[in-house]
């Protein structure tokens, strides 16, 4: 534009030779700049003399001083045109709103943004804590894995004369668990407090020859105690009736948390069980479900998981040697105890034989007690009750007569019936029994000790017992 106007500026003050040209300056109503030029007609006088020149070329020279500098600010404001110029530098306030918009967001991120970050670093600290946690935690199950099963059959295991026979038992070499290792609590026993507790309850006492009638439960006594979540419940057994190379002193125990229980454990003498060190462990050819199993005449007595069916397993054989099922017997949690656990079908051992205690839809809910033959468990005879098997906690039989435990939580519980197979007849009882650890998941009674085993949160423990005289 600056160009243009000099231009014309310049050919007018060149072609004044011929004509006379005449600038004019004047403010008009809006308060504007005009600028008007006056040329003579052809019969006018021609050009003045060059004293006009200088004049003019002054007023072109501060004409397009003017020019350039509305120009800067035209470019320096965003605008265009005279009207930029004139606004000086003032915002029209459509264009204001949304920039203070765009500044008020762009401080939000800003500080979102450091918020994100104060974020980032509190989440790597955590990290970095876990991480030495974890490592803390690892060298800890390391150490007590070292400690409990020693390389080379070297450290702190049990000594060589406690395991009999002629060639020493293979060493176990355990694979891990994924489960939460606990810390493992033992209760040292005084063998005189041990021999005061059972000395009526054991074989060759007055109170003890021949079979009778339930009529006291002693205080529970602790053996050992799992070392891992996977024994919150379990069964541990003695065989009343063992078979060579097994002797009455051998103790077994299964751990039942896991949907793929399979291993039997195997101790000489129910020592090495509370020290934990197992002189065998039995893979089992198919899981086991819940805590119904028993040892009987060399052979693992179970219910396979997710069956109605009852299976041996031989001790020396190690394979499955007998299966069958029991019929319309409920499985899988359709008539367990009250604490649950897929209690179903729950097998015993007494002064008569073995025993299945479960329930059908025939019975609607209540215990059926069958008499099992050892060798091919077939049914040689069955009992219907009338005691509601959700009812109550556990159940055991002695001298051929079912006993049920009335809670499975309770410290003070009972035991609460009982049912003689001989009279078809139940009747109410209320013997003091105590739940020391408040959860109680097995009870079973061994004939050749005359006392109850149960396994009572964790704990395996035995409860002294006395019989009437018959």
């Amino acid at each position: 534009m600056l160009g243009a106007w000099l231009l014309l500026w310049g050919g007018l003050a060149l072609g004044c030779r011929a004509q006379a040209a005449f600038l004019r300056r004047a403010d008009d109503s809006t308060g504007r700049c005009t600028y008007s030029f006056t040329v003579a007609s052809p019969v006018e006088a021609t050009c003045p003399d060059g004293g006009g020149v200088p004049e003019l070329r002054a007023e072109l020279a501060a004409l397009a001083a003017r020019l350039s500098r509305l120009e800067g600010r035209e470019r320096g404001m965003g605008g265009s045109g005279p009207r930029g110029g004139e606004a000086g530098g003032v915002r029209d306030p459509q264009q204001a709103a949304p920039a203070a918009r765009l500044e008020v967001a762009y401080s939000e991120l800003l500080r979102a943004k450091a918020r994100l970050e104060e974020e980032k670093g509190r989440l790597e600290r955590e990290k970095e804590e876990l991480g030495r946690r974890l490592e803390s935690s690892t060298q800890e199950i390391t150490r007590l894995r070292a400690t409990r099963c020693p390389p080379g059959g070297e450290g702190p295991g049990p000594p060589a004369h406690a395991v009999p026979g002629p060639a020493a038992a293979p060493r176990w070499d355990p694979q891990p668990l994924a489960y939460q290792e606990l810390q493992s609590e033992r209760t040292e026993v005084p063998a005189s407090r041990l021999l005061e507790e059972t000395a009526l309850s054991r074989p060759g006492s007055q109170d003890s020859a021949g079979c009778g009638e339930l009529v006291w439960v002693g205080e529970p006594v602790v053996f050992g105690r799992a070392e891992s979540i996977a024994g919150k419940y379990g069964v541990w057994m003695k065989d009343p009736e063992p078979v060579s190379p097994f002797t009455r002193e051998t103790t077994w125990r299964v751990d039942v948390v896991g949907t793929e229980v399979r291993q039997l454990f195997q101790y000489e003498a129910a020592e090495q069980l509370a020290r934990g060190y197992p002189a065998k462990v039995h893979i089992l050819p198919q899981p086991l479900e819940s805590t119904g199993a028993v040892i009987y005449r060399g052979g693992l007595f179970f219910q396979p998981r997710r069956s109605r069916a009852v299976a041996r397993y031989d001790l020396r054989g190690e394979a499955v040697t007998a299966e069958k099922e029991i019929p319309g017997a409920g499985y899988h949690g359709q008539y367990p105890y009250s604490w649950g656990g897929y209690t179903d079908i729950d097998l015993a051992v007494d002064e008569t034989g073995l025993w299945v205690i479960y329930s059908t839809e025939k019975a609607r809910g209540a215990i059926v007690l069958s008499k099992l033959d050892p060798e091919t468990l077939e049914i040689q005879r069955t009992w219907e009750t009338n005691i509601r098997k959700r009812g109550v906690a556990n159940s055991f039989v002695i001298c051929g007569t079912l006993y049920t435990v009335s809670s499975y939580s309770a410290p003070n519980a009972t035991i609460n019936f009982a049912y003689n197979t001989a009279t078809g007849t139940s009747r109410a009882l209320s013997i003091p029994f105590e739940n020391r650890f408040r959860y109680l998941s097995m009870v079973d009674y061994n004939p050749a000790e005359r006392q109850l085993f149960a396994w009572d949160s964790f704990n395996m423990v035995t409860y002294p017992i006395r019989l009437s005289q018959a």
